[in-house]
């Protein structure tokens, strides 16, 4: 039988959850994204307490949740902003913690839990001996990293240590959305625009670019980037970005890269479904990328497991493209079943 595997399954700590509340309590002056996302979001409400509840639980309510969701094994990670609104010594000692419990949540339930790290790209170092740690042995079997850190973003070569540890582990790196930077928020503040709905994949849609454009995957050939919510638009604008690319080289405003950018983001990305139950999104991102690069998500505790399933159950492809999705893509990108770094491949 196929399995439905979910590889963007949020948690939270009860010691971050009690972090933010207290950089909010201070203003989050270099946070406004994160500030406006305290007024609403993460206001003391009934269903925001609901969110909480099922992103601190690592037991047996999420299992039983899944269950009578019809998901297999969920991929769990650190929820938006994460540490990257702490201070660094902060921020460290709060991501090792996480990745602690989440590395005992999948001992605990080997078969039905796997887990991505958190790391603090405030200190690059101590995020990579994180990745190292996290990978060789907590037994987890990837990274994620919510976007932007104080405005600063990964192409900046100062992060490049997160890259070649990641590399060197065997991790992907699920690039998370979160609110826009403090550069490139304002219009996003009225209306909603910061959160899910738009604010989110622009921000993190330029970050994917910024990693292109930036010369990261000449340096790291073997790097993969996760990005969700299929791909964050990006795999619907990948012919007008050559395009204009190619003009920008021809006029001397961008140096030459060896590849085109669509090249590098097929190579080196892979997408998932999150929080985007539409079939012409899907046959566009399957025509353009292919069934090898995308893999199905269902967002909890923010989206409904429900429909995601429904969705993919249902979706006008074919049943082979349809396995690819919901098992075995995520069994090889994350190669699951193996707890340590090595460079086995995975049995089949």
């Amino acid at each position: 039988m196929m399995k439905r595997i979910a590889v963007e399954e949020a948690f939270v700590t009860q010691e971050i959850a009690d972090e933010w509340t207290k950089v909010l309590a201070k203003g989050a002056k270099n946070e406004p994204g994160f500030r406006k996302m305290g007024e609403t979001i993460l206001a003391n409400s009934p269903g925001t307490r609901i969110i909480h509840e099922r992103l601190i639980h690592l037991g047996a309510g999420r299992i039983a949740y899944m269950d009578a969701t019809g998901i297999d094994i969920q991929v769990i990670s650190i929820t938006s902003p994460g540490v990257q609104v702490f201070e660094p010594e902060l921020a460290i000692t709060l991501a090792r913690q996480a990745n602690d419990q989440l590395s005992e949540a999948v001992k605990n339930y080997p078969d039905r839990f796997a887990g991505l790290a958190a790391v603090a790209p405030q200190c690059p170092q101590a995020a990579a001996m994180e990745i190292e740690r996290a990978i060789q042995k907590l037994g987890l079997c990837g990274v994620l990293i919510n976007s932007h850190t104080g405005g600063k973003y990964l192409d900046d070569k100062n992060y490049w240590e997160i890259f070649a540890a990641a590399e060197a582990n065997n991790a992907p790196i699920y690039l998370h959305p979160r609110t826009p930077s403090p550069e490139m928020i304002s219009p996003f503040l009225d209306y909603g625009l910061y959160f899910a709905g738009w604010g989110f994949t622009v921000e993190t849609a330029t970050h994917g670019l910024r990693l292109i454009m930036g010369g990261v995957f000449d340096q790291f050939p073997k790097l993969k980037i996760i990005l969700g919510h299929m791909g964050e638009g990006l795999p619907y604008w990948l012919q007008r970005i050559d395009n204009r690319y190619s003009l920008q080289v021809e006029i001397g405003a961008v140096p030459k890269m060896p590849r085109l950018p669509s090249e590098y983001f097929k190579d080196h990305f892979v997408i998932t479904t999150s929080g985007v139950c539409s079939p012409p999104a899907l046959r566009h991102v399957l025509d353009v990328l292919g069934a090898d690069a995308v893999l199905f998500a269902a967002d909890y505790p923010y989206e409904s497991v429900e429909e995601a399933v429904s969705f993919l159950d249902n979706a006008p492809i074919s049943d082979q493209e349809r396995h690819k999705i919901y098992q075995t893509n995520a069994e090889k990108l994350f190669r699951l079943g193996i707890t340590n770094g090595s460079n086995d491949t995975l049995s089949t």
